[in-house]
């Protein structure tokens, strides 16, 4: 297809569009309704530190966000996590619990470490020792083709109540800020769906491929994830960039498609959108109501609060060795009366080169219900708020020598039971559409990764 094409949202999947089609010489706009490209993707640099305000690196199983890095030319700046010090605590009351070495989500690898940790009760031990000798009954109740379940429900059936809810939910709550009742077992954990299905026993697939070394888990950029953003935005024309535009409404055209934005109405070839599935839903409503109706999905919003301390105010802090914690209570109040911390990572000892030597850098998430308790108050109030909970769960912290708190509406789509089964549909309907594609993290994959691939992607199937 040749022509004019519209991207309409400047997130990283839609830049990687934007990127691609600049790539391959076509005539594009891209349209940013905010004043800047990368949507959640953002980097502070403040006096030695390095803050991420939305994700802080990539999985490394999967390429592409890597592939682009080499290819931008930031190959020296492509760094792993310290995983030396990979270790992640469980909150138990004002306390810090570790992880038991070796877990792959809430399955053990290696028996030892579980078994002697305090982390679980003597019942939660005994299920766990007992699904792998459920093999066969666990293979005969796994998903059906075409079948959905949540994950607390698939999760639940291996290992009990109690995994489900300390250690099930909080693991997955730090990623999707959502609901593991509603999340949907396929759509999320496909690999653990496909090990069922295969083995039966959770345990017995994971401990038969854990005897190689274990790699680096998360990838990073030393001088953060916006240098992705504004390395593809290097190689964007000018005049193809159109930030503080947002998109009101699409329209066919005959074979082409109507774009109306701040500067009026304009004709295209082809669209790609990337926007939040809120207003991806807006659009396409006059196009396809049905397809309208697949994009709606629930989406919780997030809210990052970093605190920095220099290595003067740092002195003091004893922080333990790890990656950071999480915490179980999903939204509700703890035991101060304030939101729960989802997580708090400990930046400075997760990636190097995010602090000064000898600082500390910690970065706190809240989601779900959480971030909506937040909506009222102040950045200072929140940073506040923060402050506390980690001072109860760290020891007395200083007051930080630099703090940002960042706000990310609606920007966490929860993938529901039925998840994939309503995207086959969606992606039917919109192959029926000539020249339309949508992207984003509401559909495929929530990674840097997996965004990076969706964009491209959709640009060259429009540019064949």
């Amino acid at each position: 297809m040749s022509g004019r094409i519209a991207v309409i949202g400047g997130g990283i999947s839609g830049v990687a569009a934007a990127y691609e089609l600049a790539l391959q010489g076509r005539e594009f706009v891209l349209y940013e309704a905010s004043a800047r490209l990368g949507g959640i993707v953002e980097t502070v640099h403040h006096e030695g530190f390095v803050v991420e305000c939305g994700p802080d690196s990539w999985v490394k199983e999967k390429p592409w966000a890597r592939e682009l890095a080499i290819e931008l030319g930031l190959e020296d700046d492509i760094i792993a996590s310290n995983d030396t010090a990979r270790l992640t605590y469980l909150v138990r009351g004002n306390t810090l619990a570790a992880m038991p070495e070796g877990m792959r989500m809430m399955v053990p690898a290696k028996w030892e470490p579980l078994l002697s940790s305090p982390l679980f009760s003597w019942q939660a031990k005994l299920a766990y020792l007992r699904e792998p000798k459920r093999a066969e009954e666990l293979k005969a109740a796994a998903l059906a083709d075409g079948a959905d379940e949540s994950i607390a429900d698939f999760v639940r059936r291996h290992f009990g109540d109690e995994v489900t809810d300390t250690l099930a939910a909080p693991l997955l709550a730090g990623i999707f800020g959502g609901d593991i009742a509603k999340l949907s077992a396929r759509a999320v954990m496909a690999g653990f769906v496909k090990m069922e299905r295969e083995q039966g026993s959770l345990i017995s697939a994971v401990q038969s491929r854990a005897s190689a070394p274990q790699a680096s888990v998360f990838t990073t950029l030393k001088g953060g994830l916006q240098r992705l953003i504004d390395g593809m935005a290097a190689k964007l024309p000018a005049m193809s960039v159109r930030l503080g535009e947002a998109v009101s409404g699409i329209e066919r055209r005959g074979a082409g498609w109507q774009v109306t934005g701040l500067s009026g109405e304009e004709s295209f070839d082809a669209i790609i959108i990337a926007t939040p599935p809120h207003i991806t839903k807006k659009l396409l409503k006059p196009v396809d109501a049905r397809m309208a109706s697949l994009v709606e999905m629930d989406a919780t919003s997030a809210v990052v609060v970093a605190l920095a301390f220099t290595p003067e105010n740092a002195q003091k802090l004893r922080i333990p060795r790890g990656f950071g914690f999480l915490e179980p209570v999903s939204g509700k109040p703890n035991g101060d009366g304030e939101p729960a911390l989802l997580a708090c990572t400990f930046v400075h000892q997760k990636f190097s080169h995010r602090a000064p030597a000898g600082g500390v850098l910690l970065r706190g998430f809240y989601g779900g219900e959480a971030a909506g308790a937040m909506a009222g108050l102040s950045d200072d109030q929140i940073a506040a708020t923060a402050h506390r909970r980690l001072s109860r769960l760290l020891g007395p912290l200083p007051t930080p020598d630099f703090s940002l708190v960042r706000h990310w509406p609606l920007s966490l789509p929860q993938y529901g039971v039925g998840h994939l089964e309503r995207m086959a549909e969606l992606a039917s309907l919109e192959r029926a559409q000539q020249g339309l594609r949508l992207v984003g993290n509401a559909y495929h994959g929530v990674g840097l990764p997996e965004l990076v691939r969706q964009g491209r992607d959709s640009a060259r199937s429009l540019t064949r």
